[in-house]
């Protein structure tokens, strides 16, 4: 009898209480994502000279665990016209993030703030190379991070793309 009363009351005490699942498909239900949170890579804007951080120096590709990133390098036209510090810059970039870990191991390795880990966790798809993401969608992504976060490079006074002035020696 005792544990049937004790059992019931346990029942009793946590019919009562808040629920703590967040219902997930209703938007206006969900758990806000924090600042800390790591979902996809994305690749950042620099709305300084209009082009993105990444130069195509493929660090990142080459230190991925998956090898779920490919990128290719052009030359840059605004460096020949003198609106751009960047010598290269980035033509082609690919994750597939089916094969991303979400391990941030780009994010740490890149030189040129150009690659940052989104608050995007909901890009499954019904099809088998559906998550390969290219160069446009990737900088969606950052812009969208960018502006929801108000990010500011580590660096700017390195990597920032805006041409130095030099200053005339007499």
């Amino acid at each position: 009898m005792i544990g049937f009363l004790t059992g019931l009351f346990v029942t009793m005490k946590t019919g009562f209480r808040r629920p703590v699942t967040a219902q997930y498909p209703d938007p206006e239900k969900r758990i806000k994502v924090e600042n800390r949170f790591m979902g996809f890579p994305s690749l950042t804007w620099d709305y300084d000279v209009e082009e993105p951080y990444c130069t195509g120096c493929m660090v990142c590709v080459r230190e991925c665990p998956t090898e779920c990133m490919t990128a290719k390098m052009k030359d840059n036209p605004l460096f020949s016209e003198g609106k751009s510090r960047r010598k290269k810059i980035i033509d082609e970039f690919e994750i597939n993030l089916g094969r991303c870990i979400l391990c941030g191991i780009c994010v740490e390795v890149c030189n040129f703030d150009a690659i940052e880990m989104s608050h995007e966790h909901e890009l499954s798809k019904r099809v088998r190379n559906g998550n390969r993401f290219g160069l446009q969608q990737l900088l969606k992504l950052g812009i969208k991070f960018q502006s929801n976060t108000n990010w500011q490079p580590k660096q700017p006074e390195k990597n920032s793309g805006v041409p130095v002035k030099k200053v005339d020696e007499e």
